[in-house]
C-alpha cells in the first residue's frame, strides 16, 4: 500500500461530524512527520464523496485556506452541514469535536 493509500484509508476512518488535524493523520497512517504528505495526498484526493478530506484541518482547528475543492469557504460548509460549529475567530474546538 503507498503512502496515499494509507493516508486515504485513515480519513475515510473519520467520522461525519469529527475533525482530525494533518498531523494526526499522519500518525495514525504510519509516520509522525508526514504531515504534509498529508496535505499533498489530500489535495490529490481521487475521490472526495468516498474520501472526506474536508474533515481534516491544521493543529489549530483551522481549515485549509487553498482548500483544493473550491477554497476555505467550502471546507467550512461542509463541516458546518455535519454539525460542527466555529468558534468566533473561526477555529474549531478540537477537544469537542477531533477524533
Amino acid at each position: 500500500m503507498s503512502v496515499f493509500e494509507k493516508i486515504y484509508e485513515v480519513v475515510k476512518q473519520i467520522p461525519c461530524g469529527k475533525v482530525a488535524t494533518y498531523g494526526q493523520v499522519a500518525m495514525m497512517a504510519g509516520n509522525p512527520r508526514w504531515a504534509r504528505v498529508v496535505g499533498y495526498a489530500l489535495h490529490n484526493n481521487p475521490d472526495p464523496s468516498i474520501i472526506p478530506c474536508h474533515r481534516v484541518v491544521n493543529r489549530e482547528g483551522r481549515v485549509a485556506p487553498g482548500y483544493a475543492f473550491g477554497g476555505s469557504g467550502i471546507q467550512k460548509d461542509l463541516l458546518e452541514k455535519e454539525g460542527i460549529v466555529f468558534e468566533t475567530d473561526g477555529h474549531i474546538d478540537l477537544e469537542k469535536y477531533g477524533i
